[in-house]
Parts: structure tokens; C-alpha cells; sequence
């Protein structure tokens, strides 16, 4: 991470036109500022860089950019940038953090000890008294609840803590998602704190839950999951949470309701058996790092080098294909060094030929 000095109106622009060009996302945005020091400088080379993977490029267009910035404006809102002092600072340590927020209402909150609770949409009527009684009763005992405002759990977890409460959504800030969520979303942007990783007008997509998820989790010290199906996004969460490090828990259910199957999953797989608020409060109290929940970590997260893209690039893209492979066999194979290797997966991935994976794996797109 850079360190956290001011930054200017041109490099916060610079910052939002890079992270808005194509094939730009969390890691490249955070290689390109450690090899250039600046968004400004960084912007400026992305043709080239493309150009040596194999591609022309044109970076975000500046009107495009100042339409956004207006439209944040409008919206009543302001930007948080990942190296800034008033970033969340347990996202800010999960792997993969957005660079970029937007946001609405108490920054504060997220300062406060943070616990997810999240579940289904079609929840039973039982589960969501249960999500909003847990929520209060947490709120009560000075946590944030966090979660991502969708039907059922969600809302539920939101009423029952509000106003603290952090809302997580999959559109732009100023986009009500679901519509019967719209005055529960500014009531949370008023009172509580609102955030967005998308840009201001992007209507949500269902390839944008999956990326919410990751900042439910990643703000808490823990995530609750009240009631949920299997394969549910509820789960993706949970399991997020398991490969941060945190604390993941699980309210029990009867066997015999389908949308108990995923929160009974989680317990068979590792996550901590709760039934009171109180047993979730104390977990959380005394988190230290080292959570209870057992769940199955997921594969190695990415960990930058220390001589990340320092000189040139190495010829890897021979090493590679359409299937998977861990950064750290092509630098093996290739016997180049770390650095080397990682610029030229930059390239790769700034010329829209590389795409990367959980577990630090990369491979070539088409």
C-alpha cells in the first residue's frame, strides 16, 4: 500500500480514470501505482504497456470521468480512496480491496466493530424476525451491522440495527436497488453509511453481487448467516469471510426447510453454531485474528513481491493457456525473476489477454 498522503484534485481524477479504463481491477490498479508512483504517470503508459502485450488500448476518456465526478456530486456523496486514512481499515487488510469507494452518510460507523449478517431473500418469516431481533440486539451491544440491502435478511438486519448500520450495494450510489429498498437505502445514507464499488449511474448486475459480497466481508470482523439456501450469495459471503481470516457463524435450522441447508452446510463445514446474540458478541469481542470457525480456506490470495515489476518484462505468454495457473509455477518454469514475471502479466492483462482467478492463478482469455 502507498503511504496515505493527501492527494491532489489531478491524482484523485487520474486515480478514477485509471481504475475506470479497460481491464483495469484491484491488482493491476494497486501493480501500476507501485511501478509508477502515481495514477497520473500510470495512465499515461497504459498504451504502451498494452502495446508489448499485444494490443492497442485507449484509457477511460477525462469526460467520462468528469460526468462521473458531477454525478457523485449530485448524488451527495464523496469517494474513499484504498491508501487514504478514512478507508475502512479491515477491508483495506482483505485481499483484492476495492481501490476506489464511494460512499454516503457516517464514515464512523465503519470504524466501529463490524459485524455481516446476511441470508436469503425469500426468507421465512421466522428468520427474519430472528435477523432483525439479532441485528438490534447487536447494535445494542455497539457493533455495526453490515449487509447488503437486498430482500428478506438483509432489510431485515438494517431495521433492527438501524441507524448502525452500513448498507453494501452491487449498483451505483445513487441507484435504489431492489426498488422496495429505496427509502430503506436513504435512510441509511442519511443516518447510517452507504457504499458503492460501482460507478455512480451502473444499474446492479449479477456480476456485481459476487463483488459486494467481498466488501460485506471484508468490513467485518465476522459474518452471521441467519438463514440460507445452498449455492446462495449469502454463502459466497460466509466463505469470503473463512478466507479473510474471520470469524464466520451460522444460525441452525430444521432439516426439513430447504432454505436452512446453507447455514447447516456452513456448521457441517467449520462455521461456529450460534443461537443467542450474546454467544456472537462474545466471539467477536474476543477476535483476535484467529477465528473459531474452521472453514476451508480457499487458495493463496495474492501477495505482491518485493521486487514487483521491477525491470523488464518476461516472455511467459508461451507458459500459458486458457486453463488456470498459479503465478508462482510461471515464475518457476520460466526461471525469470518475480518481478519481471508480474510485468508481464500486467501487459498481458492491461491488452485484455489474461485474466486472473481466486488462489493467485492467471491464465490467457480467448
Amino acid at each position: 500500500m502507498l503511504s496515505p498522503t493527501p492527494l491532489s484534485q489531478g491524482e484523485a481524477f487520474a486515480r478514477i480514470r485509471l481504475l475506470r479504463s479497460p481491464n483495469i481491477g484491484p491488482v493491476s490498479y494497486r501493480q501500476l501505482l507501485r511501478r509508477f508512483g502515481t495514477a497520473e504517470a500510470a495512465v499515461l503508459a497504459l498504451p504502451d504497456l498494452a502495446r508489448r502485450g499485444g494490443r492497442a488500448y485507449v484509457a477511460a476518456a477525462t469526460d467520462r470521468i468528469e460526468r462521473e465526478v458531477a454525478g457523485v456530486r449530485r448524488a451527495g456523496a464523496r469517494y474513499l480512496f484504498h491508501d487514504q486514512p478514512d478507508y475502512p481499515r479491515l477491508l483495506a487488510e482483505a485481499p483484492g480491496a476495492p481501490p476506489i469507494l464511494t460512499m454516503r452518510g457516517r464514515l464512523a460507523l465503519a470504524a466501529q466493530p463490524c459485524v455481516a449478517l446476511v441470508g436469503a431473500r425469500n426468507a421465512s418469516a421466522a428468520a427474519v424476525q430472528l435477523a432483525r431481533e439479532f441485528a438490534g440486539a447487536l447494535a445494542q451491544e455497539g457493533f455495526t451491522v453490515v449487509s447488503g440491502l437486498a430482500r428478506g435478511i438483509d432489510g431485515a438486519a438494517h431495521e433492527g440495527a438501524f441507524p448502525a448500520t452500513i448498507g453494501v450495494i452491487a449498483s451505483g450510489i445513487d441507484i435504489a436497488y431492489p426498488p422496495q429498498h429505496r427509502e430503506l437505502q436513504e435512510r441509511i445514507a442519511t443516518d447510517g453509511l452507504l457504499l458503492a464499488e460501482q460507478p455512480v449511474g451502473t444499474e446492479p448486475r449479477g456480476s456485481h453481487f459476487p463483488s459486494r459480497n467481498r466488501i460485506i466481508a471484508g468490513l467485518a470482523l465476522g459474518t452471521l448467516v441467519v438463514e440460507a439456501a445452498p449455492q446462495s450469495g449469502s454463502l459466497i459471503t460466509a466463505r469470503l469471510a473463512g478466507e479473510y481470516g474471520r470469524e464466520v457463524m451460522a444460525i441452525p435450522g430444521s432439516p426439513l426447510e430447504p432454505r436452512s441447508a446453507g447455514a447447516n452446510e456452513l456448521i457441517r463445514d467449520g462455521a461456529v453454531l450460534v443461537q443467542q446474540p450474546a454467544q456472537v458478541a462474545e466471539l467477536l469481542r474476543r477476535f483476535d485474528g484467529s477465528p473459531r470457525s474452521s472453514l476451508a480456506e480457499g487458495g493463496a490470495s495474492y501477495q505482491p513481491y518485493e521486487d514487483e515489476l521491477a525491470g523488464e518484462s518476461a516472455d511467459i505468454a508461451g507458459l500459458m493457456s486458457p486453463a488456470p495457473v498459479a503465478v508462482d509455477e510461471l515464475i518457476r518454469q520460466s526461471g525469470q525473476p518475480a518481478g519481471s514475471v508480474q510485468m508481464a502479466l500486467l501487459e498481458l492483462e492491461i491488452a485484455g489477454r489474461l485474466a486472473r482467478h481466486e488462489g493467485g492463478r492467471v491464465s490467457l482469455t480467448g
